[in-house]
């Protein structure tokens, strides 16, 4: 069965249409749902919310686009608005950071523990991270979407990046010391 075919069955509430869909988009979800949630309880949560969501508004959905990209605005902005329900953006005296680059050698650090990292950042320097670095939103479509000002959004990413690269020289310089 085509997708298209696919999205029109689902649109005419098919559950066996709707079961298809969620095999074959699930995993790629899932994976943005870890990125945004604390852990991985929580995105379960987030990517089941999601797939309510999409059903609901899959009708919505008018064959313009990329479907994927569709799904992945609704999963990124369903696990959005968990947070902006538990108000984890209160204004706070961000002073101004300088933004730094993280480089990471890919020898020392593993894909999961870059992962744990950024699930352990608080969840408005996460957010920020993910939605710049990850997923290519610029600072005037974060705070939109977030609901804060530019300003807030720059900064959050500043720390999030100074927190990374915390515990990634921090690790390194354990395991290098461990290996000599």
């Amino acid at each position: 069965m085509s997708l298209d075919q696919l999205i029109y069955n689902c649109q005419k509430n098919d559950t066996k249409a709707q079961s298809e869909l969620y095999e074959l988009f699930s995993s790629k979800l899932f994976s943005i749902c870890l990125k945004y949630s604390r852990n991985y309880a929580e995105a379960e949560d987030n990517l089941q919310d999601s797939f309510i969501t999409i059903f609901k508004k899959i009708k919505q959905y008018k064959n313009k686009g990329s479907f994927e990209g569709w799904l992945k605005r609704i999963t990124i902005n369903t696990a959005l608005q968990r947070y902006r329900k538990q108000k984890v953006f209160d204004i706070v005296n961000e002073d101004a950071i300088e933004d730094e680059e993280v480089d990471i050698d890919e020898n020392d650090v593993s894909l999961e523990f870059l992962l744990s990292c950024i699930q352990e950042l608080p969840d408005r320097y996460r957010l920020v991270f993910n939605l710049y670095v990850l997923d290519g939103y610029s600072h005037k479509e974060i705070s939109e979407m977030l609901e804060i000002n530019l300003g807030t959004s720059k900064s959050n990413l500043a720390r999030a990046r100074m927190i990374l690269k915390e515990k990634i020289t921090t690790y390194t310089s354990g395991n290098n010391s461990q290996s000599l």
